[in-house]
């Protein structure tokens, strides 16, 4: 391996680090993907995540700043085809590979900047958001997964779209109480926080089933590389979303939902063995 190689290879790997630290069942749902996608996913989560941070974690910093100063050095690697922070370089290195277009990155990190600027969200902002933090997410893991196959990719955006809104409305679900009690957001239009009742839970989880369900077509159609990935995370996110629609709203507005380890590894080993066997 020549020093250009290593050195690609290490910020890959620190990409790798990262999704391993930040999410358990994210990287559970890596693992049951094609070894080929691992670390292109990785490089996609790491570079998402640490842009997450900047805004959700870095208080006593000028977070506008940061995230500006990000996006900067964001394009500069990608047009320049290098980095020297080990996370850029390596999303770098993907989106050049498999042709991630920018409005993609752009859409995403104009969602990283609603966020230091809204605390609640009309029905616009609340849908621009969501296609920005989560839709176009899956869309640059799609197009790893089409692989250079963009009629395939053309036909299965629609329900990528989807799917990536649905885990994201669920994690506003589980996540209403720090949301509001940490950053002072409120994503759902209309929504108030302190009179959240199970007349508004209930068309919240309405809209989330819909997109689950318009989601599993595209599941199906997905290359054999990465249909059982993304079908754990599915499962995953199903199994979370069912077990919050189950509690009263005064619940979620309490403590935040989690599904242990145990559970994360059982639907991992179930979704494996299904379709292993035609079931799934």
């Amino acid at each position: 391996m020549d020093a250009k190689a290593l050195y690609d290879d290490t910020t890959l790997a620190c990409s790798k680090l990262i999704t391993q630290r930040y999410s358990t069942s994210f990287t559970l749902g890596i693992r049951t993907l094609d070894k080929s996608l691992h670390l292109p996913i990785y490089a996609i989560y790491g570079f998402v995540r640490y842009a997450d941070e900047i805004v959700d974690t870095f208080h006593e910093h000028d977070k506008k700043a940061l995230l500006e100063d990000f996006k900067e050095r964001t394009y500069e690697a990608i047009e320049k085809k290098i980095s020297l922070n080990p996370v850029l370089h390596a999303f770098q290195l993907i989106v050049n590979q498999y042709g991630i277009e920018h409005e993609l990155i752009e859409a995403f990190l104009r969602s990283m900047e609603m966020d230091l600027d809204f605390k609640t969200y009309n029905d616009n902002r609340y849908h621009e958001y969501i296609y920005g933090s989560a839709e176009v997410v899956g869309l640059m893991c799609l197009r790893v997964f089409c692989s250079g196959n963009d009629a395939q990719y053309q036909a299965l955006r629609a329900p990528a779209c989807k799917l990536g809104a649905a885990f994201q409305k669920v994690n506003f679900l589980r996540d209403i109480k720090s949301d509001y009690e940490e950053r002072g957001r409120v994503y759902f239009p209309g929504v108030d926080f302190n009179a959240f009742d199970k007349s508004a839970k209930r068309l919240i989880e309405e809209d989330i089933q819909k997109d689950f369900d318009d989601a599993l077509i595209g599941i199906q159609q997905l290359p054999e590389t990465a249909k059982l990935g993304v079908k754990v995370a599915y499962l995953y996110y199903q199994k979370l979303f069912d077990k919050i629609r189950g509690l009263p709203a005064e619940t979620i507005t309490r403590e935040r939902i989690r599904i242990p380890n145990s559970r994360k590894f059982s639907l991992l080993l179930g979704t494996y063995v299904g379709t292993k066997l035609g079931f799934g």
